[in-house]
């Protein structure tokens, strides 16, 4: 057939580790659960601005650097990001990849994400702790939707390349990235189970 695809959207999804899953989500579950408990500045602007859930974007971002726990998570998430960045052609001869944001993102029921990017950064990603049945997926939306006027309707089933949204189910012990500019949300969490996540953004240093 004579159609080339070019300009792809990326979206990276693996398994974090070979083996040692369930201690490694147990871990961090309990280190997540011991931030949250520690971060009274942060359960009070998420009790005003984040009903039903937790996050400590907003106080507690450099999670990498102050607990051993998500450190280590930074060294696992590392060879992952090294090869999504080869997958994208990125040229670091010149400087690398960097975390710099880590934080824990803790859903309770009726919780949710609005659309939203991550401009400051290059990737971002999110590695799942705890997603009980029911948890809410995470969603991307096509970046050029704004320039689709006077496109007509898509079908019901549409092949994979040509969909203007895509959901990604939230399994414990998976890890996605993504490039910084692709917007994206997590629907109100359905579960009356908290779903644990550690998100965190890279940049060019």
């Amino acid at each position: 057939m004579p159609i080339q695809y070019f300009f792809p959207t990326c979206i990276y999804r693996s398994a974090l580790l070979k083996r040692g899953t369930q201690a490694c989500t147990e871990e961090l579950n309990a280190a997540c659960q011991q931030v949250r408990q520690g971060d009274e500045a942060g359960q009070l602007w998420c009790t005003e601005h984040y009903a039903g859930g937790y996050t400590s974007y907003g106080t507690l971002r450099n999670l990498h650097r102050t607990s051993l726990p998500f450190k280590q998570l930074e060294t696992n998430v590392w060879p992952h990001v090294q090869r999504f960045a080869d997958r994208l052609d990125m040229d670091l001869s010149e400087a690398n990849l960097a975390m710099i944001d880590c934080w824990v993102n803790i859903m309770g029921e009726g919780a949710a994400h609005p659309w939203h990017a991550h401009p400051s950064a290059v990737l971002s990603g999110t590695f799942y702790v705890a997603t009980p049945h029911g948890s809410s997926p995470l969603q991307f939306q096509d970046p050029r939707l704004t320039h689709f006027d006077g496109t007509p309707p898509q079908r019901v089933v549409c092949r994979p390349p040509n969909r203007r949204q895509v959901s990604y189910e939230a399994r414990a012990g998976d890890l996605i990235l993504f490039e910084s500019w692709l917007r994206h949300q997590v629907p109100a969490q359905a579960s009356d189970e908290v779903r644990v996540s550690i998100s965190f953004n890279y940049a060019w240093v």
